[in-house]
């Protein structure tokens, strides 16, 4: 019934985002307009793509708002409230599952050395291990997406059954409070990530039970997607959006950190949204995109299937053309 009601969600908003999508159209100037969804106090590799030029003029960012989760973030996309939208590769395979005509296009985000989430506790919490979650609170940032997979999939691996799996109680909280909920004793874990994990590292008196680098090693973790009717309208604009996006990722992994947080900082300061900050900002420390470009692999999807399939999330994985495409990333190469 849940499902149902998700996707007569979806086809209800799609009517009406439909009624939008002329705003996508190109311009007399043969520009496209995107509309998206941001995250507030962070700057989003396609908003670095615009800053730059890499887009060389062909599309245009339209900001319609700011989410805290990828699910809802790429259920807009599908909708036809937004162009483009980015989630965790399982929550693309979930939302392509459910019939939804959307594709993914190129890889966002990811982890390695530097960039990873990972589940926090307080420095003197009695909790040792992953599996000492069981029956506790953990904050993440939404459900259904990678932080509850990550949990499934490092209890799984310590041996632990699917109902065990399912008594940790998860606890969704913004990114940029998540951190207090667990100093203030509100949650026993937290999952943290990008400058927010960075800026709690710093703060001192938290030690993390597990992290996504430890758990996986350098991976790609979440992709953005286009409506396939879109694409197949607009494949140019899809090009040139790949592209730009493609060789921010580059810009991030070559560029000196201290430029590059100075971008954002001026990328912030300069779209004065409301209740926005810089300050944690300086704590970037890497784009953690492993893949040349972004790039998607089957591998990119292959880490979240038993999480799917072990909780009915899928009855059937998606074909992989079903899931993505390189062909609009020309540098992405083999």
């Amino acid at each position: 019934m849940k499902k149902a009601l998700i996707i007569l969600a979806a086809l209800t908003l799609s009517a009406c985002g439909s009624a939008e999508a002329s705003s996508s159209e190109p311009d007399a100037s043969g520009v496209s307009t995107l509309r998206y969804q941001g995250w507030a106090n962070q700057v989003t590799l396609p908003e670095v793509a615009e800053h730059l030029g890499y887009f060389g003029g062909q599309v245009k960012l339209k900001w319609v708002g700011n989410t805290i989760s990828g699910p809802q973030d790429i259920q807009s996309a599908a909708t036809g409230e937004t162009e483009f939208g980015g989630a965790f590769g399982g929550a693309v395979e979930k939302l392509v599952s459910s019939g939804a005509g959307i594709k993914a296009v190129i890889n966002y985000y990811g982890s390695d050395n530097k960039e990873f989430t990972g589940y926090y506790v307080l420095a003197g919490s009695p909790l040792k291990e992953a599996k000492d979650l069981i029956g506790k609170k953990v904050g993440v940032n939404t459900l259904g997406g990678q932080n509850e997979a990550d949990i499934f999939n490092v209890l799984r691996r310590g041996g632990l059954s699917a109902a065990d799996v399912k008594k940790v109680e998860l606890v969704t909280l913004p990114p940029p409070n998540a951190e207090d909920a667990l100093r203030k004793g509100q949650i026993d874990a937290v999952a943290l990530s990008g400058q927010f994990r960075q800026r709690a590292e710093a703060a001192g008196g938290l030690r993390p039970l597990f992290t996504q680098v430890n758990l996986y090693g350098p991976f790609n973790g979440g992709q953005y997607v286009f409506r396939n009717d879109f694409i197949k309208k607009h494949p140019a604009a899809v090009r040139a959006f790949v592209d730009g996006v493609g060789k921010a990722i580059e810009w991030e992994r070559t560029t000196p950190r201290e430029e590059v947080i100075a971008t954002f900082t001026k990328i912030v300061e300069g779209r004065a949204r409301t209740n926005e900050t810089t300050a944690t900002l300086r704590y970037w420390q890497s784009v953690g995109v492993p893949s040349s470009y972004g790039r998607i692999t089957d591998a990119d999807f292959t880490l979240w299937q038993d999480w799917l399939l072990t909780t009915g999330s899928v009855k059937q994985v998606p074909k992989s053309a079903d899931l993505y495409t390189n062909e609009f990333n020309p540098a992405a190469g083999g």
